[in-house]
């Protein structure tokens, strides 16, 4: 224990897997611990610095403890980006929920600072201090207390104090939900870790979260879907779409397969479990225009975020892909599969956010829905997915409560 000028008795803990949720491996690193979302032998077969940078962000990640603790500080490493020509962005939000009620919010300054310059298609990594994020005026009393990592800034776990011992949670007998898409479940413009659409549905239905939502990296690797097989879930979801158009990465002949191959290996791991295929939710750029998407460099020396579509859309004909074909190709599949495998079902994305949703709340940059948008979609999926007759009915208790407006789970 250690006094300091402050009057607190702080209580150092240290940061191990019993006390982190939402991580599938820990890297020990020179400064503490860092989470990562997919494990280490799925990271060493892929080079992509865009895997890498994504599923390191602890998009989900949260810590998680019981204390009658009044204060608590955690010293933390950020990597922050900066892009070349463009405003800084905003630090990354730690959501604080006491007893699943958002209590407070904090960010961490300083850190790291990863430089990209899209022009030159260079990066930089300049070296920064670890920082602290401090809470105080946490009610005197046993309750749980759960930090939720920036779900856009990497993360290295440095220290945890206290003003009183800290405890691993037990079981609360909450249904695991395993979720994997791309940016938009990642988090792309979301207020905080807890306003990401997936954590808004995963605390209307009182189920425990994995949020395998990996932005721009939605494009069924073989790696990808071997972890999602050896992760313990009670309820799977797979987002699958927007990222193979956006990297224009295969054409239709290979995509089926490759959508079979990914659930062929998710059900070597998870024969019974439900598992819901989710198409892309609308977005007007890529309905039927392939991919590549680009940014608009021009927009963004303006300081304007915009994406646009580069494809042809008369090679739809020779199998490029766009959002509406997917969509009927996911359709087709999950069909012809759920005749043996009465676990799948299948949810068009459009009924999350379709053509009147996107009239009313555009995607401000074309691509990524804003917190608005998050919301809608969390509550959507709640009840399509959760409630009536959706895939995971019964897999959880979706009249629960939402930490973004603080009610009580």
């Amino acid at each position: 224990m250690q006094i300091t000028d402050d009057g607190h008795h702080w209580t150092t803990t240290p940061i191990t897997a019993d006390l982190l949720r939402g991580a599938l491996d820990l890297e020990r690193t020179a400064h503490g611990i860092l989470p990562h979302r997919l494990p280490a032998r799925a990271r060493a077969q892929c080079a992509d610095p865009q895997l890498a940078m994504v599923e390191a962000q602890p998009s989900g990640v949260r810590l998680v403890f019981r204390t009658r603790a009044t204060a608590v500080e955690l010293d933390t490493l950020p990597t922050k980006r900066l892009y070349v020509g463009a405003p800084p962005r905003p630090d990354g939000v730690y959501d604080l929920l006491v007893d699943g009620v958002l209590a407070d919010q904090g960010v961490v300054s300083g850190g790291r600072v990863q430089v990209v310059d899209l022009g030159a298609g260079t990066t930089e990594l300049r070296p920064g201090p670890v920082g602290t994020l401090r809470f105080t005026g946490l009610p005197e009393r046993e309750k749980d207390v759960e930090i939720w990592l920036p779900h856009n800034e990497t993360t290295e776990l440095v220290v945890l104090r206290t003003d009183a011992p800290v405890t691993a949670v037990s079981d609360r007998g909450r249904k695991v939900w395993l979720h994997h898409g791309s940016s938009i479940s990642h988090g792309s413009d979301a207020a905080s870790p807890t306003a990401v659409w997936p954590a808004l549905a995963a605390a209307l239905a009182g189920v425990d979260l994995v949020n395998l939502g990996l932005g721009g990296s939605a494009l069924l690797d073989p790696f990808t879907a071997r972890a999602v097989r050896d992760t313990p879930a009670d309820l799977i979801s797979l987002k699958i779409g927007i990222n193979v158009v956006n990297a224009d990465l295969m054409r239709l002949r290979a995509f089926g397969p490759a959508v079979h191959g990914f659930l062929d290996t998710v059900r070597e791991g998870h024969p019974t479990t439900p598992l819901l295929v989710v198409s892309p939710i609308l977005c007007p750029i890529h309905e039927d225009t392939p991919g590549p998407t680009a940014m608009d460099l021009s927009a963004f020396g303006e300081g304007r975020l915009l994406f646009t579509a580069t494809g042809d859309p008369a090679e739809r004909a020779s199998g490029k892909l766009t959002l509406s074909v997917i969509r009927d190709e996911l359709a087709r599949i999950v069909a012809e599969r759920a005749a043996d495998d009465p676990h799948l079902h299948h949810l068009d994305g459009r009924a999350l956010y379709g053509e009147a949703d996107s009239a009313e709340l555009p995607l401000p940059d074309r691509l990524h829905p804003d917190a608005a948008t998050h919301r809608r979609i969390g509550e959507r999926f709640a009840t399509l997915a959760f409630a009536g007759d959706g895939a995971f009915a019964g897999g959880g208790t979706v009249a629960g409560g939402d930490p973004a407006s603080g009610d009580a789970r």
